[in-house]
């Protein structure tokens, strides 16, 4: 796409292409239009001028900000913003003493809190009265989930409204929009050769997106024409956005997905979500230890040498470090994904620890028992004990459980993998008991 005209003396504005190009009525947003589409419910809040406390929810760069004051715009409301990183119950009350005034003037008064999943609960507490009155109108904006960020008391005054990461379509919309109507941008001569590499690297960010966008050309400002190519948006930024946001939602949802897809005994997608949290500047350690409770927890005894090899390639990431350490956890992970899996040993403890929680627990049999004192020898401790390699196969038939528990079985030994050689070994020998 080219502009109309070349001037290269014009003067870099100090405030960012984001800011600059962000629209201010509802015709100029782009995406999100399953909230602001025909008959959806933040256009029809615009429409009827009626507008109701909500919090949204949504990837970086997505329009929350946008959203809000363009609702402020069109609803002719007093708008203020203040970000939970910095402010606290002070700013806040600030702004409610300014809505009292408003009030009295038949002013309607915004409050718009980004990212108020870092408000803690006394602050969150300090909104709830001005807001259950109607006094303010609370939108608020968050990366993270709101079920787990905000207070009940605040989520059940406000609806949550969900934001989707922006679309191809969506910010080439942006993208072009901002080209045309920045004076800045516009006083160049473009050529927008690499578009869709310019939309790979923003990570679904408008404003990320329009970030790389300027740097590329302000760098090249002094050329009778720019060309924005793949070679000069590398120069730019030497790696795509990655979403992942330690202690966030993402963070839980990108580890919930790697498990999730080796336990799923897909090698592909565990390499795909194996990269993502590596790019995102995960410790490889933490990936190595989680490998490790997985090779016993969904794997277990159908291929035994997961847990060996897990336990391997952690003191391996441990001693090697990245970015070598990717090629260890990679040879884990696809091993651990291609093996038979079996959770037998992992329901085995869990049914053992609810039995001994929910159930009278009884005394170990005397013939279990040790018995290094005269004492414990007089009262039967260990008395008819049998030694299992006195016996053929090195076994017999005992039995180990307390007298009331006979017969209880916990561990229910699968047909996969190895495991079935264990269980094929037990039938055979516990068959008299009817157990495996």
């Amino acid at each position: 796409m080219k502009s109309k005209k070349s001037d290269i003396h014009v003067k870099i504005p100090s405030t960012p292409l984001a800011d600059r190009v962000r629209p201010k009525l509802l015709t100029e947003f782009y995406g999100q239009e399953h909230l602001v589409g025909e008959g959806k419910p933040i256009r029809l809040m615009i429409e009827s001028k009626n507008i109701s406390p909500f919090i949204l929810w949504g990837p970086p760069g997505t329009g929350k900000t946008t959203l809000a004051q363009i609702i402020a715009e069109e609803t002719d409301s007093k708008f203020y913003q203040i970000s939970a990183v910095s402010a606290g119950v002070k700013e806040v009350r600030n702004v409610i003493q300014i809505a009292e005034h408003n009030k009295s003037l038949e002013l309607r008064t915004i409050l718009f809190i980004d990212e108020i999943h870092r408000f803690n609960k006394a602050q969150q507490d300090a909104l709830l009265h001005s807001v259950e009155t109607g006094l303010i109108i609370l939108i608020g904006a968050t990366t993270e989930n709101p079920s787990f960020e905000v207070i009940p008391a605040l989520r059940s005054r406000a609806r949550v409204y969900v934001l989707n990461e922006l679309s191809k379509n969506d910010l080439h919309n942006i993208l072009q929009n901002a080209i045309s109507k920045d004076l800045f941008i516009s006083a160049f001569d473009l050529d927008l050769t690499d578009e869709d590499y310019l939309l790979y690297l923003s990570g679904g960010d408008a404003r990320i997106m329009l970030s790389i966008f300027e740097s590329a050309a302000i760098q090249e400002m002094d050329k009778n024409k720019i060309v924005i190519t793949k070679g000069l948006l590398d120069n730019i930024i030497q790696r795509k956005n990655v979403v992942y946001d330690k202690g966030g939602e993402e963070y839980y949802n990108l580890i919930s997905a790697f498990i999730k897809s080796v336990r799923g005994s897909d090698p592909d997608a565990a390499l795909y979500w194996l990269a993502r949290m590596l790019e995102g500047g995960e410790d490889p350690l933490f990936i190595a230890r989680r490998l490790i409770v997985l090779a016993s927890e969904d794997i277990g005894n159908a291929s035994p040498n997961g847990l060996v090899l897990a336990e391997a390639a952690f003191g391996a990431v441990e001693k090697i470090g990245m970015p070598e350490a990717r090629i260890i956890l990679a040879q884990c992970t696809t091993y651990l994904a291609s093996s038979p899996k079996s959770n037998a040993s992992y329901m085995g403890i869990s049914k053992a620890e609810q039995e001994v929680k929910t159930q009278q627990v009884y005394s170990v049999p005397n013939h279990l028992r040790n018995a290094p004192t005269k004492l414990m020898k007089e009262l039967g401790y260990g008395e008819k004990y049998k030694y299992p390699h006195d016996y053929d196969n090195n076994f017999l038939l005992e039995k180990y459980f307390p007298e009331e528990m006979d017969g209880k079985q916990f561990y229910f030994p699968t047909d996969n993998g190895q495991e079935k050689n264990l269980k094929d070994r037990l039938k055979a020998l516990w068959k008299d008991r009817k157990k495996y």
